[in-house]
């Protein structure tokens, strides 16, 4: 199974952050030859046929990784998850939930575009369900919620649908924070001809980092460095969309701004 340099390098960071069951779940998740094949299949859909922007192994991981750093400083803010809150599971089962709808969210893309976050409810319920007998083999309870918690991420991920748990919210937010300069540059390699659509590869080329760190007043701040001005379009059309539509949006500061000058504020 051959995976890019990039692809491992996330790998490993969302492995540092993990323990104990969640870890060993991860590690079974990047083994996976069919997970793997669908999310390279899913950037084939994406990059080569439509010329749109990363959709595949690296955009997923990077997805976990911005979804698993917003939860641990939920976690040290004392926040509780849905599972907890409700007493039918624990934070590692939240944080479970997270990193696999995340892993797994525009697998849908191997199939289409429109309307991919439906495909891939229905391409991971097998997978997800092979997962959590593997890891839950005696409670199939916790199979039953956490499949459903799972799907709920991948459902939502797109904002289109109206999400309810604090776990799919994460996904949500950390699918679009997945916006630097690096996720449009393959695209922008194969051609420089424009064409229908092209604001979101030039906005997003214009997003030079992310950060994702302790809020002042809020649990998690957002900060987005960019370039150019168009880069707020990135912000003002898919980030701060997918954050509004989120249940975690009450947790989020959120700022963007043009190098050397003045930031602005949405949350």
């Amino acid at each position: 199974m051959r995976k890019s340099v990039k692809q491992i390098h996330f790998e490993n960071k969302i492995k540092t952050r993990l323990s104990d069951k969640t870890l060993q779940i991860a590690k079974f998740i990047f083994s996976d030859m069919e997970i793997q094949q669908l999310q390279d299949y899913a950037n084939i859909t994406s990059i080569k046929r439509l010329k749109f922007n990363d959709h595949g192994p690296v955009h997923m991981r990077k997805a976990a990784l911005n979804a698993i750093l917003m939860f641990d400083l939920l976690k040290e803010a004392n926040i509780k998850f849905n599972l907890e809150k409700e007493g039918i599971g624990t934070a590692e089962d939240s944080k479970i939930a997270v990193l696999i709808a995340a892993l797994l969210h525009d697998i849908g893309m191997s199939v289409c575009r429109d309307k991919h976050e439906f495909m891939g409810v229905q391409l991971a319920i097998p997978i997800v369900t092979r997962v959590l007998r593997k890891f839950y083999p005696t409670e199939p309870s916790k199979q039953v919620i956490l499949k459903s918690l799972i799907l709920e991420g991948i459902f939502g991920h797109m904002a289109t649908q109206t999400i309810h748990s604090l776990e799919a919210g994460l996904v949500l937010v950390g699918d679009g924070c997945d916006m630097e300069q690096g996720r449009a540059r393959i695209c922008t390699i194969i051609t420089d001809l424009p064409k229908r659509g092209d604001i979101h590869k030039y906005s997003s080329s214009a997003i030079q980092k992310v950060f994702i760190t302790k809020g002042e007043k809020r649990p998690i701040k957002i900060v987005v460095d960019m370039k150019e001005s168009v880069g707020f379009f990135q912000i003002e059309e898919v980030l701060f969309p997918k954050i509004a539509s989120s249940p975690v949006k009450k947790y989020i500061e959120l700022y963007a701004g043009v190098k050397d000058k003045e930031v602005k504020k949405y949350l």
